[in-house]
């Protein structure tokens, strides 16, 4: 039954001068405790007289507030979104002046740095109190989260039918099967929502990824239906001398140009669909945060109108602030706990790292799901988020440390939030957990050696190895959303020869030459000039060799010829599990320790099989992989124990994906059982590309269960302002 409008009028007013009355409150105690803010004029005035002026300047700021600030956060979207979000609060504090300087009498008066802190605590307490008194209306609660998504104006009415359920699909990033399965067991589970689900609404299921276990990868096939011709996070491109990095905006933007010149389609999303904090859009119209729209310049470029839509409300900025903050000081608290317990293995930590896991945990986590809240609220037909929060944390603790144990809680409420929000959205909705890849937990290669695989590589060549093994820089996707986020430029090429981070370590835009030169470091020997430099990448525990020199595919027997030590110093090391080369006189073959060969063309197997340790499906994806156009000359695979699915990455990670081994490929569905198993039982899900496949089937399934008329609700009608 619809509440009748003078009663729903005299509540909105009722909660304004509730709001108002903590507003002053604050205003009042905080007047009281700090110096530099005066409520009273000169020669003093009664208690009466100081609480009236705190009203006075409250409800100027509020109203301010209310009518100034979303009209200055959108004259600044095209300011680096942090530097955004800093200025949140300086300009939080101008509008509190302003509101003091309004007050008759000259009472109110504040210096400015303490009208920012002031304004802060009167933006986050009237927060506070109004989503307190929202909880016991829906329709109030209904209007906090459109505001909590900064979502104004009306929806492109050619959007989807309003009678058919909705569709959301939140990427935990990073978390695998097993990671999940273990969150959501026992009587505190460390997921709970998750855990309630599984024993009610939903199934749970794995899927294996292709041989390149990470976003790119998986999220271009997820969205787009392909990832043809994408061998690792990055690879080097011999025909234009540059290297393809998944996650710069450039080369996502022509990964994803790519993928639907293959398909003709434009993606999961190309209906009534919104992209949040992904790689690529899927073909979705609304955007935020998706890295293959951040290349774009001016205001055509919405994928940053995520942050307007979050900061245009000072109180998120404050909360966002806040968090932010202690999660800076947690991770430097817990890398210390670390190196105090010596934990092994470890990586480390310092430098901008706490930021940039602070921006993947908080920034990005808020405005994603705040996104998320509003599309749902708008009634969009498919939602496609990615939280990156986990993936970045395991990287550099491990997959199942406890660091990676409060992620998990506090992507639990995410969930927990979103569902929450669905129960007010104008049709019902189905949420799907998912995730891309899992993650495998082991010592780097460095650190359980003590050489990079950069350092293996050339002295296979007979080249000069410094004294001093280098280290490849480590990260993850956060890093280069925090770059588009701070309106960066992309990273800086990578150093000649040098094995670069994974995803979010340096590497060369498409286009730029390689190998550029490099400042020789104390102790290492000079390189001898005429001689070839192999370009050396990594992804996780997967290690890409190219020969800029050698025209086309290396051919074994050309890199025999040259470099006679080279593929017995690889096959030889015991950290390495296996190498894919083409032979002109066998095609594909996989050469591992001991003399064991795979050719995959015609399956004959000599020696130990190389790929065994690494499941039944692995000649399978090796094979596919092999035939990409792009595929380097070399492709390394660490090794894998069998027993705890440990690898060794090539560079500074201890929880990575990239390669085959671990439960690295081996991510999760968690599905509503309303909707048909992705697969009959005892079929493997193997590939993004049929994950694709189901996620279609599931958009068409929504379609055709269209609810009742008389059931569906009016939409709010916000818009995206993105």
């Amino acid at each position: 039954m619809r509440t009748p409008r003078w009663k729903a009028l005299g509540g909105a007013l009722l909660r304004v001068l509730a709001v108002w009355a903590v507003s002053s409150l604050t205003l009042l105690v905080l007047a009281a405790v700090l110096p530099d803010v005066r409520l009273q004029a000169a020669g003093g005035d009664s208690l009466t007289r100081t609480a009236l002026t705190a009203v006075l300047g409250a409800g100027a700021f509020g109203l301010l507030s209310a009518l100034v600030w979303p009209l200055l956060v959108r004259a600044l979207l095209l300011v680096p979104a942090l530097v955004l979000g800093l200025l949140v609060f300086f300009l939080n504090g101008s509008l509190l002046l302003v509101a003091l300087d309004l007050i008759p009498a000259g009472r109110g008066r504040s210096s400015p740095e303490t009208a920012v802190l002031v304004a802060a605590a009167m933006s986050a307490a009237s927060s506070a109190a109004s989503a307190f008194l929202a909880v016991r209306d829906d329709e109030a609660y209904r209007r906090r989260l459109v505001r909590l998504a900064g979502r104004r104006g009306r929806r492109d009415p050619t959007g989807g039918d309003p009678a058919a359920p909705g569709t959301v699909f939140l990427q935990l990033d990073g978390v695998g099967y097993d990671v999940l399965a273990a969150a959501t067991r026992g009587e505190r589970p460390l997921m709970p929502t998750a855990a309630r689900w599984l024993a009610t609404t939903h199934r749970l299921t794995p899927w294996h990824t292709d041989w390149s276990s990470q976003t790119g990868a998986s999220q271009l096939a997820l969205l787009h239906g392909t990832n043809e011709d994408l061998p690792a996070f990055r690879w080097y491109e011999k025909e234009t001398g540059g290297i393809v990095v998944s996650n710069r905006p450039s080369s996502a933007a022509e990964l994803q140009r790519r993928a639907v010149a293959r398909t003709g389609d434009a993606g999961l999303l190309a209906h009534d669909g919104a992209s949040r904090g992904n790689l690529f859009s899927g073909g979705a119209d609304q955007v935020a945060l998706v890295m293959s729209v951040a290349a774009r310049r001016g205001r055509s470029n919405r994928s940053r109108a995520g942050y307007f839509a979050y900061f245009s409300d000072p109180a998120n900025a404050t909360r966002t602030a806040v968090s932010f903050a202690a999660e800076v000081v947690r991770e430097i608290g817990q890398a210390l706990r670390a190196r105090c317990r010596r934990e092994r293995p470890r990586v480390k930590r310092g430098g901008l790292y706490p930021v940039i896991r602070a921006f993947a945990t908080v920034v990005e986590r808020d405005v994603v799901v705040a996104a998320v809240v509003g599309d749902m609220l708008a009634g969009r037909t498919a939602v496609y988020a990615d939280l990156v929060a986990y993936d970045e944390v395991a990287h550099h603790s491990g997959p199942a440390h406890r660091d990676t144990h409060q992620v998990l809680r506090r992507l639990d409420r995410c969930v927990e939030l979103i569902a929450e929000a669905a129960r007010h959205a104008p049709r019902p909705y189905r949420i799907v957990l998912l995730s891309d890849h899992g993650q495998s937990p082991g010592a780097t290669f460095r650190d359980r050696y003590g050489l990079t695989l950069g350092d293996l590589v050339r002295a296979g060549c007979g080249l000069p190895v410094g004294r001093r093994a280098g280290r490849a820089p480590g990260g993850a996707e956060a890093r280069e959303a925090a770059r588009a986020a701070l309106g960066r430029p992309e990273g800086a090429p990578a150093a000649d020869g040098e094995p670069t981070g994974g995803e979010a370590g340096p590497g060369d835009r498409p286009g730029d030459r390689t190998p550029r030169p490099r400042k020789r470091r104390r102790g290492e020997h000079p390189r001898r000039p005429g001689h070839p430099q192999p370009v050396i990448l990594a992804s996780g525990n997967l290690g890409l060799v190219s020969f800029p020199d050698i025209p086309g595919r290396a051919t074994r027997e050309e890199l025999a010829a040259r470099w006679p030590g080279l593929l017995g110093a690889l096959t030889g090391h015991p950290g390495i599990g296996f190498v894919l080369v083409r032979s002109a006189a066998h095609g594909a073959v996989v050469l591992g320790p001991d003399g064991g060969e795979h050719h995959l063309d015609t399956g004959r197997v000599s020696g130990p099989d190389p790929l065994a340790p690494f499941g039944p499906g692995a000649a399978d994806a090796v094979r596919r992989t092999d035939r990409f156009p792009h595929a380097a000359d070399l492709m390394i695979n660490s090794v894998c124990d069998p027993v705890t699915g440990a690898v060794h990455a090539f560079e500074e990670q201890i929880g990575s994906h990239g390669g085959l081994g671990g439960p690295q490929s081996r991510p999760f569905l968690l599905w509503p059982a309303e909707l048909s198993p992705p697969v009959p039982d005892g079929t493997p899900l193997t590939g993004a590309e049929q994950v694709h496949r189901v996620l279609r089937r599931w958009l068409r399934e929504a379609d055709a269960h269209r609810i009742p008329a008389q059931r569906t609700r009016t939409p709010v009608e916000p818009t995206t302002g993105s």
